[in-house]
């Protein structure tokens, strides 16, 4: 049975919601609250950024979304790659899912922003606008690398083709025998014809008369696999393409076929080198999507970041006072994680979240929640849903 998928939950709470308002002591209410049989809660520090209008700051959460959702879009695609390479080998993959040569989980465990990179007194807007330029980089980079290791890979499967293919694909240069071949003839030509093994007879029986000045009695069996026979046939050139053209019709193969002196040696030069370069682009390959799977999951990091604290002004105000916390569960654990969360901080939600007769949460009408999104305050939850508090979830 397949492991069950690693879930992170990002969120953030007033300092006010605590007793004290201090920061440890919240985290450590927050770990009594999610219980570690559904999740391990760690710090993940935001660092206090330049705060602009409300507007601007309601258009940020917005951009933030949708540069969010991009990332998720394309540390998907560097995933996908990684197995590609690996041919779809999940644990070889996996390994090379390093971020900053840490393993990704514990690059998340241990967050801190990049403040050397990305340094936090820059305007929010400023910083949005280079996550995005790193991110779209990153993406055609390896776009253009995984493209052309894929031309490459496709290139070299085709030389393979025609080296172990049946005798309807594979390359004739080492099969046929130029002294069978009627050449420089001013009016004779040899065709090569691949017919199924189940047709032989009718083959035999009606290639003399299938189109006009066939030579009688010319064909030659040249060679033969568990799939077709090859044979060689001798026409007047003139009727050359209808002859071939009838062939065609009863389902026998023409094969295209010029002796080249020192073909054979020539085909296998090229097949070495093809493999070399194959050899040679997969590793560069390699090399980048590691390094485009470091960025992109370092760079979403940054912009769950961002998204934590834009979304925290909005909701909680100023001074600055508010914990932030990463939660680590699976996809199994999540809801209950978000329920045991609500159970403790619906309140914040003010009229948005009651309770009925049983204690059980209930949620104001979806008019509320349109006015509450419309107002800047929509951008909590993944989706539409309002939530009373800051709440992120995301998968790797």
């Amino acid at each position: 049975m397949a492991p069950t998928p690693a879930k992170y939950v990002l969120l953030s709470l007033p300092l006010s919601t605590f007793d004290t308002g201090d920061s440890q002591e919240a985290l450590d209410s927050l770990k009594s609250t999610v219980t570690p049989d559904n999740g391990t809660v760690l710090p993940f520090p935001v660092p206090n950024f330049k705060i602009g209008t409300l507007d601007a700051l309601v258009q940020q959460a917005d951009d933030l979304a949708k540069l969010s959702t991009a990332c998720e879009g394309i540390v998907g695609k560097v995933g996908d790659s990684l197995r590609s390479l690996y041919e779809g080998n999940d644990d070889k993959a996996s390994e090379q899912k390093m971020v900053n040569d840490k393993p990704t989980d514990q690059y998340l465990r241990t967050f801190t922003w990049n403040k050397v990179r990305y340094r936090a007194d820059r305007p929010v807007g400023e910083m949005i606008d280079i996550l995005q330029k790193e991110l779209a980089t990153i993406d055609n980079d390896v776009k253009s690398k995984f493209n052309q290791y894929n031309q490459v890979k496709t290139n070299l499967g085709t030389l393979q083709r025609k080296q172990t293919g049946n005798l309807a694909t594979k390359s004739l240069t080492p099969i046929v025998n130029p002294s069978l071949l009627v050449q420089d003839s001013e009016y004779l030509e040899t065709h090569l014809v691949a017919v199924p093994t189940n047709l032989k007879k009718e083959y035999l029986k009606s290639y003399e008369t299938i189109a006009p000045m066939v030579v009688p009695r010319s064909s030659i069996q040249v060679a033969q696999d568990d799939e077709f026979i090859l044979f060689a046939v001798t026409t007047f050139k003139k009727h050359g393409a209808e002859f071939q053209q009838k062939c065609r019709e009863a389902k026998w193969t023409p094969r295209q076929y010029k002796y080249v002196e020192g073909g054979r040696e020539e085909e296998q030069k090229e097949l070495d080198r093809v493999a070399r370069e194959e050899k040679k682009v997969w590793g560069e390959a390699l090399r980048l999507t590691r390094t485009g799977w470091s960025e992109s999951v370092m760079i979403w990091a940054h912009v769950m970041a961002l998204r934590v604290f834009v979304e925290s002004v909005l909701r909680y105000g100023l001074p600055l006072e508010f914990v932030s916390a990463l939660v680590l569960t699976n996809a199994k654990l999540a809801k209950k994680v978000k329920t045991t969360l609500d159970s403790a901080y619906s309140y914040l939600g003010g009229n948005a979240f009651g309770r009925d007769k049983r204690g059980r949460i209930t949620k104001d009408d979806a008019a509320l929640t349109s006015e509450m999104a419309a107002a800047g305050l929509g951008h909590a939850g993944e989706g539409s849903e309002y939530t009373a508090y800051v709440y992120y979830e995301f998968e790797l």
